[in-house]
Parts: C-alpha cells; sequence; structure tokens
C-alpha cells in the first residue's frame, strides 16, 4: 500500500542544541535505511519549511503507523496521511 505522509518537524526553541543535533542524525539513518529497503519510496523537502512530502510502501496501515511512530523526530512531529494509488494515466509501470 502506498502512503502520502507530510510531515512537519517542530522542535522547541528551547531543546538542548546537541539533543537537537542527535535526533536529526539519528533521523537521517532511520530514513536512509527505510529508503534502502524501499519502505520509504520518495522524500522531498519542503521549500522553506522544515517539512517533507514522502511516499511510503507498507503492507498495512498498522505497519505504517508503527515505521512512523520509529522516527526519532516523531514526537515533535505534525503528520498528515493519505492513501494513494495508480493513475490509470500513469505511464510508469513501477507504480502500485
Amino acid at each position: 500500500m502506498l502512503f502520502h505522509v507530510k510531515m512537519v518537524v517542530k522542535l522547541p526553541l528551547d531543546m538542548d542544541q546537541a539533543k537537537a543535533e542527535k535526533l536529526k542524525a539519528d533521523e537521517k539513518e532511520l530514513a536512509q535505511r527505510l529508503q534502502r529497503a524501499g519502505t520509504w519510496r520518495h522524500l522531498w523537502r519542503i521549500a522553506g519549511q522544515y517539512a517533507n512530502y514522502s511516499v511510503f510502501d507498507v503492507p498495512s496501515v498498522e505497519a505504517l503507523h508503527d515505521t512512523l511512530m520509529q522516527l526519532p523526530l516523531f514526537p515533535y512531529m505534525e503528520i498528515e496521511v493519505n492513501g494513494i494509488c495508480r493513475h490509470p494515466s500513469s505511464i510508469h509501470t513501477d507504480d502500485r
């Protein structure tokens, strides 16, 4: 199942800088691992925001929930999720 996910990160302004940098590094490592595994298919930054649009490929809504909950920055995110499917006019054969 494919899901379009918008994530907006809102770190507290008074968060310790070392803690923030550790969270960001851990987030990057997990995001790249999930991308290599094919779970996190696409990741785009939203210009001018600490936010992204992503496409996840997971077997179920529960799997998406569990994946998002693993993200180190999850406690500091506002997340919007939309289920998506292949458009019949798409020329890309790898859309599922």
